[in-house]
């Protein structure tokens, strides 16, 4: 028996002997007294607990018959041995004492103990078979009774009784044919019922809101189950549901038509037939997908002619048309083809409808006109530096990792030697992970066991989510998310919602891998290579997503995300599992032999933001064994890492970005589904101006800074170094007080120590936080030295775009920016030494009210300093540590010093990224909607000789420091009062959105390029998970049919509506700037391009915004308000009329603007600098 198993037996031993009512050994750091007591076993089913005593019993019982064979052995043997030498001791008499009144010595007495322990131990051997024998009996009665309530029901409980005499008739000795007559007979009457939740009364809104999150789930588990392959479980939950009238209420038609879908694939008429009887009794009138599922059955079955014809008459009459079922209907190839056999046995001459083409695409913004105009002057789409041949050597290299779902990395943590101590910690958990992937895989087939079991009994359970991947995948899974858990540990709530979501991205990638989508893509990518490559010319230019959609047909259907409570649902039994199931000895460096199991993980509470909450934290044991290991890889997610290869272009809000990991256009919380409703009810054309400008976001090709990179390794790897943003190892976190208190401590004293304890705890965690951060970071930078790499883009609610690989990107501190650089470099050209030169003054800090030639004089003052730092960056002056951002002023100082020892600097090529800045860009914003003069100067949208600062222009000098709050005060009034356009605004925004969240909806607009945006601020709605070591409570807060917050709602109006505008910006510039062969990236409002193209990237930077706020932007945003929230009927009786024209008035008060010309800002050199 191994060690491992050893110990689950004897801990559970030494629990089951320990003496009631004496309390237990003091529990170590780590015991999980909430989860191996009262609270885990409250939790299991009666039938459950019984199969756990009974396991316990017996192994008691084998424990108890080996101690007592030891004893009898023992008693045996020591009576013998005594006997035989006091009869050699005999006193001189020669006379023996009575039995009753012999001397009895120390041995005699443990003679004497161990023959009463033997009797003990009988009895309760005794006792123990009696209730073993009960309680097999008491299994096997419960088994039986278990057999029979769980067999798959498939005849429906009809509540009808009209309906189920029919049922029982047609049942009972009915030949075929006569179901065929009944299922024509049903779709005949079935329109005629009223749906039964039309005349419902209306429920409070959070029973609403906890129906819908009800259906959700159902309706994903019906699905799950047809692709698991367990169509008749989803049929037994079906019937069960619908035979119970409370329950037959969560029923909508898509649950019917998804179970009647899988048992028209399989040709099962009379299974079929049944869902439609529960359809007719529901009160629900079948649609399109209903007749498919109908006609797909009797295709596959070769049905009558009459039966087929009456159900095409009958869909007629439904006014449902018969070409509907083959362009609108989500049914694959060889669906199709069996609804075509039906359809053509009884009309032969029905052909296919031509695959209807789409109409033609235009999108209507004014802005983009000039982009998608097929005549708009000369356009010089830029190619990629790599030749084809290469391009697709990266994509099969991209494929392969996404097809594995994970990427391994060597960590940049600095190496230990591999003394006898490392190897044998590595060895050890090597062992350890062995025994439990098979623990793990153990305790998964029991948990499937025990939810099919719950599914079988009528309930919507995780069961088939269990089956989307192997036990050793999921097992594998776990171990991962294991690995990389924090030693402060990670909320409960936030892990089970990680492990369901990874879940549900591994079954997508390999639903695509078991399909023909790979080949299919394979090809259509090998052929859109073209357009990018640099030896393979394209006749007529074309954007990416229209170069794409020219190559085939659309995407297949995408995979509909679970439902937020499914995801956590899901995560949470793994994560209980991981904590049940992963054991390790309490001490490794024990010698070998019978050793106590300690729990891996255990579960506490801790309080995080005022609020206590359920945390899974590993042992110290384990923290520590992985320290001493030192492992030297890194496992992260396939989508967690640059690709390798250019993205996908966005062609809808489903697919785009990597090539098999599921990928949002537009992130949200998890759960949320009203961003996601807004785009797909979105005209295509209206989002093409986002796609487009996403695509190009992503098309930027990257490398890696191997200079920078070698000198941030090597703080790194030493004691780190703080300030320059280089976090330190834990060993250099404050140490806690050590020693106990003093047994006289006064309380102030013992409230200081634990202040004190408390800050080093803090401060330990958050530096633990920062330095997995950079070594995430720096190691996928070692890991993509030499390669170039692609960072695809999605965007938030507001329009603003963000990479999606999380730990490696553009969008992160001044380190993660010096690590980077463009892939494709460009000759410096005449200015962009200069270019360079005053983006390093920039990043300093120390000219930021000086003219750009005073900037440029200034690079060549410290000319000498500069090169110092590029030669000697560690060793010399050291100038560059002293600016505001050193280590990319530290990249261009080197880019600086290679381009004037260039022979020609004009010729040198230059692959360094030079930023430009927006000047407070949300207030250059309000300026130009308000056409505010004072404001426009303040935030250089005017001409001038210096760059302006706002704040600045507040004579705030006079103020000392003790009165800093007054001087805050007077700054924001002194600011209202120069941009009182900007203040007009804020307040129009503020007051409409307050009623329109008074008239009980959430905010929408749509920005200048089309993007629909909504905000998802509504009250919470809580969603509890019940059992297990914790019940997790959650909110969901982002659906439209919940009451929106309206605090939220009127205080991020006037922020988001301006983030819309500068994501507007971005992308028009974006577009342009690619419709010119410009290499373009940025951060919110801060352009990066090559040294040599800044000065074309500020001028189109400068028209787009003019052209932007040429539009009437507020007198747009009020006609749509008006016309989405104020329209229709209204009777003034009812108080949410009363909101609704008030709301009108204000909307139609839209701020009067001032005087300042937008024609200015082209001239204005520090507008973005």
């Amino acid at each position: 028996m191994s060690a491992l198993r050893w110990g689950h037996g004897a801990s559970g031993l030494r629990r089951a002997l320990w003496p009631a009512g004496r309390p237990g050994p003091l529990a170590e750091e780590g015991a999980l007294s909430g989860v191996w007591g009262r609270r885990r076993s409250s939790s299991a089913s009666p039938c459950e607990q019984d199969r756990r005593k009974d396991w316990g019993h017996a192994e008691l019982l084998e424990v108890l018959e080996a101690r007592v064979r030891q004893l009898q052995a023992e008693s045996v043997s020591e009576v013998t041995v005594k006997r035989v030498g006091m009869a050699r001791q005999l006193p001189a008499s020669g006379g023996l004492q009575p039995p009753g009144k012999a001397q009895t010595g120390p041995e005699d007495a443990a003679t004497a103990v161990s023959g009463r322990w033997a009797q003990k131990l009988d009895k309760e051997k005794f006792a123990m078979e009696k209730r073993k024998q009960r309680l097999e009996v008491k299994l096997q009665v419960r088994a039986q009774q278990l057999a029979c309530e769980h067999r798959l029901r498939v005849v429906p409980r009809l509540l009808d009784a009209q309906l189920a005499s029919c049922l029982q008739h047609w049942e009972h000795g009915a030949p075929r044919s006569h179901w065929e007559e009944q299922l024509a007979q049903l779709l005949q009457e079935a329109p005629r019922k009223l749906s039964h939740e039309a005349g419902q009364a209306p429920q409070a809104e959070g029973a609403s809101v906890r129906r819908e999150s009800q259906q959700q789930s159902l309706l994903a588990f019906f699905e799950c189950c047809l692709l698991t392959g367990h169509l008749p479980l989803a049929h037994h939950v079906l019937v069960t549901f619908h035979s119970r009238s409370r329950q037959q209420r969560r029923l909508t038609l898509a649950m019917y038509n998804t179970v009647m879908l899988g048992w028209a694939r399989k040709g099962s008429f009379k299974e079929l037939v049944y869902v439609f009887f529960m359809v007719k009794d529901a009160g629900l009138a079948p649609d399109l997908l209903s007749y498919a599922a109908a006609l797909q059955c009797m295709g596959r079955l070769d049905q009558d002619t009459n039966t087929i014809q009456r159900c095409l008459d009958q869909m007629a009459q439904d006014g449902l048309k018969l070409q509907g079922l083959f362009t609108s209907m989500p049914l694959c190839q060889e669906e199709q083809a069996m609804v075509l056999r039906a359809v053509h046995k009884a009309q032969p001459a029905f052909s296919l409808p031509p695959r209807p083409r789409p109409p033609p695409q235009v999108n209507t913004s004014p802005l983009l006109r000039e982009i998608y105009a097929k005549q708009s002057g000369p356009v010089s789409y830029p190619k990629l530096h790599l030749p084809l041949r290469k391009l697709q050597s990266l994509f099969q290299q991209q494929l392969d990792v996404e097809m594995a779902t994970t990427v391994a990395v060597e960590s940049v943590e600095k190496a230990r030697v591999l003394t006898k101590e490392v190897l044998q910690a590595r060895n050890t958990l090597k062992q350890l992970r062995a025994e439990w992937v098979q623990a793990l895989s153990l305790g998964l087939q029991e948990l499937k066991a025990s939810e099919a079991r719950a599914a079988r009994a009528g309930r919507c359970t995780i069961f088939p989510y269990l089956c989307v991947l192997t036990e050793e995948e999921l097992a594998e899974l776990l171990l991962q998310t294991l690995q990389v858990l924090p030693p402060q540990g990670e909320s409960l709530l936030s892990l089970a919602q990680q492990l369901g979501l990874r879940v549900f991205n591994r079954h997508t990638v390999h639903r695509k891998q078991l399909s023909s989508q790979v080949r299919a893509l394979q090809q259509r990518y090998h052929s859109y290579l073209h357009l990018l490559a640099s030896d393979t010319p394209v006749e007529t230019p074309h954007l990416p997503r229209q170069y794409w959609e020219a190559l085939g047909a659309p995407e297949a259907p995408h995979e509909q995300p679970w439902p937020l409570p499914v995801l956590v649902q899901l995560g949470k039994k793994l994560a209980e599992l991981l904590v049940g199931a992963v054991r390790m000895p309490g001490s490794v460096a024990a010698p070998q032999g019978p050793r106590t199991l300690i729990p891996v993980l255990y579960h506490v509470y801790s309080f995080r933001s005022f609020r206590q909450i359920g945390i899974l934290k590993p042992h110290p044991a384990f923290t520590e064994l992985l320290a001493t290991a030192a492992e030297r890889t890194l496992t992260f997610e396939a989508a967690e890492v640059p690709m390798l290869c250019p993205p996908l272009p966005w062609t809808s809000p489903h697919a785009g970005a990597f090539l098999l990991s599921p990928t949002k256009l537009m992130r949200s919380l998890e759960g949320t589904v009203q961003h996601q409703r807004l785009l797909d009810g979105c005209p295509p054309a209206e989002l093409h101006g986002a796609l487009d400008a996403l695509t190009q976001l992503g098309n930027c090709a990257w490398r890696v800074n191997g200079r920078v990179l070698d000198l941030v390794l090597e703080l790194f790897v030493a004691k780190g170094c703080p300030r320059l943003g280089v976090p330190a190892p834990p060993s250099e976190a404050p140490r806690p007080p050590e020693g106990r208190l003093p047994p006289g401590a006064s309380p102030t004293h013992k409230a200081r120590v634990r202040r004190e304890l408390a800050r080093c705890l803090k401060v330990a965690r958050e530096m633990h936080s920062l330095r997995s951060d950079a070594l995430y970071r720096l190691s996928l930078a070692e890991h993509l030295r030499h390669r170039v790499f692609w960072l695809p883009h999605n965007m938030d609610f507001r329009g603003r775009t963000y990479p999606c690989p999380p730990h490696f990107n553009h969008l992160g501190s001044d380190l993660a920016r010096a690590l980077l650089e463009f892939a494709q470099g460009r000759p410096l050209g005449p200015r962009g030494l200069d270019w360079l030169k005053i983006h390093l003054v920039n990043l300093t800090g120390l000219k930021k009210h000086e003219p750009l030639q005073a900037r440029l004089v200034f690079a060549d003052e410290v000319m000498e300093d500069i090169l110092d730092s590029a030669d000697r960056p560690m060793t010399g002056r050291k100038w560059w540590m002293e600016v505001d951002e050193p280590w990319q002023a530290l990249a261009c100082c080197m880019e600086i010093a290679r381009a004037v020892r260039a022979p020609d600097p004009a010729a040198y090529v230059s692959h360094f990224p030079v930023h430009q800045d927006g000047s407070c860009n949300g207030l250059q914003h309000y300026a130009a909607l308000g056409r505010d003069s004072v404001g426009a100067a303040s935030v250089n949208l005017l001409p001038s000789d210096l760059p302006q600062d706002v704040y600045s222009g507040v004579a705030a000098q006079e103020f000392v420091w003790e009165a800093s709050h007054y001087l805050v005060r007077q700054v924001f009034n002194s600011l209202q009062e120069m941009f009182s356009g900007t203040r007009a605004i804020q307040h129009w925004l503020t007051e409409s959105a307050r009623l329109i969240a008074h008239t009980g909806s959430a905010v929408e607009w749509v920005t200048p390029l089309g993007i629909p945006i909504i905000q998802p601020y509504h009250q919470d709605s809580k969603v509890l998970i019940s059992g297990g070591i914790q019940s997790l409570t959650f909110s969901q807060s982002g659906d439209t049919s919940q009451k929106p917050n309206t605090l939220k709602q009127k205080n991020g109006f006037p922020p988001n509506f301006i983030h819309s505008l500068d994501s507007s910006h971005m992308m028009l510039t974006a577009l342009h700037c690619y419709r010119k062969g410009l290499t373009f990236v940025s951060v919110h409002d801060c352009f990066w391009t090559h040294a040599a193209d800044v000065e074309v990237m500020n001028q189109v930077c400068r028209e787009q915004f003019v052209r932007l706020h040429s539009q009437p932007i507020l007198h747009d945003l009020s006609r749509f308000l008006v016309k989405r929230f104020c329209s229709g009927t209204r009777s003034p009786k009812h108080s949410k009329n009363v909101w609704i024209g008030k709301l009108q008035d204000t909307l139609k008060s839209v701020p009067k603007t001032g005087a300042f010309d937008l024609e200015q800002v082209k001239h204005s050199t520090y507008f973005f600098s």
